[in-house]
């Protein structure tokens, strides 16, 4: 098992496959992109594929999500996936997408044996699309979320982020606009991610806020605090139910007491936090000829010494060793 000094035991592993992304969010990178990882320094989908088993079948891991940057970028992501949905105990797969590429790709991924998704959206409107991520998909991604649910990979989630003098009006069309389709809406808190440190406290779009604004609209009853395990959103029942809403509150509700999650870095770095300023070098040990027992011993290592909290509720926090398309959401 994964467990840490203050008892938690992690059961989710988030798997970045990428430090790339086709798009170029506001809040996560600058527009000119990154200097990305260089291909040596990537894990092979071999690699990958062997260090998710150690987690599974040594670690206890129960959940897989793979993220990015943008893990629809991985050439051999169905293959990764479809590795992963043949381990015995087999994990929940999942996957973390802006949703370009996923109108072409969502069929094979579920025939693989994916899951389901979840999809960045925060807006509905194009011209803001494009102001956010200073690229013209806004279509691409609804295409990509109507591929989705076609496919099965349900539920569909959208992760949703409000900018203040942005889209920060959007939040009651965006919950009407889920409702109508199924889909389930999540909006999470601008986080301290951004490579180029334009994050600003005061301008961030709380939880209370969001709240406050789809309440003018709708009734919300909140699930109870049972139903959350050690999800990271607090989730309510819109008008009675069926359909629900969440808030990721990660800035002014941390959730790092009930934390289940474990983190592997595109090149093969183990971070106990989102937010963690060290990382543990599995990679080296790897190409090194560690067998699968060493590895598991560095994991449970890099687990045990995780903080009590992930220290981002001070006014000028800022996550000082990468930006959030190299770590994975």
């Amino acid at each position: 098992m994964l467990l840490d000094t203050f008892g938690r035991r992690a059961v989710d592993l988030r798997v970045s496959l990428t430090d790339r992304c086709n798009l170029r969010c506001t809040y996560c990178m600058p527009e000119q992109g990154l200097q990305w990882l260089a291909k040596p320094d990537l894990l092979t989908d071999e690699e990958i594929v062997r260090l998710v088993t150690v987690a599974v079948r040594d670690l206890g891991v129960q959940e897989v999500r793979f993220t990015g940057g943008e893990p629809l970028l991985r050439p051999g992501l169905v293959g990764i996936v479809q590795a992963c949905a043949a381990l015995d105990p087999r994990p929940e797969l999942s996957l973390t997408t802006n949703g370009i590429g996923l109108a072409r790709t969502a069929a094979a991924l579920r025939e693989a044996g994916l899951d389901r998704v979840n999809v960045s959206l925060d807006t509905l409107d194009p011209d803001t699309f494009h102001t956010l991520t200073r690229r013209h998909r806004h279509q691409d991604v609804l295409d990509g979320l109507a591929a989705a649910e076609a496919a099965g990979l349900t539920p569909v989630k959208l992760n949703a982020v409000l900018m203040r003098g942005v889209n920060e009006d959007e939040a009651p069309a965006l919950l009407a606009w889920c409702l109508e389709r199924g889909y389930e809406l999540r909006f999470i808190e601008q986080m301290p991610l951004d490579a180029q440190h334009g994050w600003d406290r005061s301008s961030m779009i709380t939880a209370e806020e969001i709240l406050d604004r789809l309440s003018a609209r709708f009734d919300l009853t909140p699930e109870p605090s049972a139903t959350r395990g050690a999800a990271p959103a607090e989730r309510w029942l819109v008008d009675g139910g069926p359909g629900r809403v969440g808030v990721i509150a990660s800035v002014t509700r941390p959730f790092c007491r009930a934390c289940d999650r474990t983190r592997l870095t595109a090149d093969g770095q183990v971070r106990d936090c989102l937010f963690a300023t060290g990382e543990t070098d599995l990679r080296t040990a790897l190409r090194s000829g560690a067998d699968d027992a060493e590895l598991a011993a560095r994991w449970r290592t890099a687990m045990w010494g995780k903080k009590a909290g992930a220290g981002i509720d001070g006014p000028d926090f800022h996550q000082p060793v990468r930006p959030m398309s190299a770590i994975g959401g």
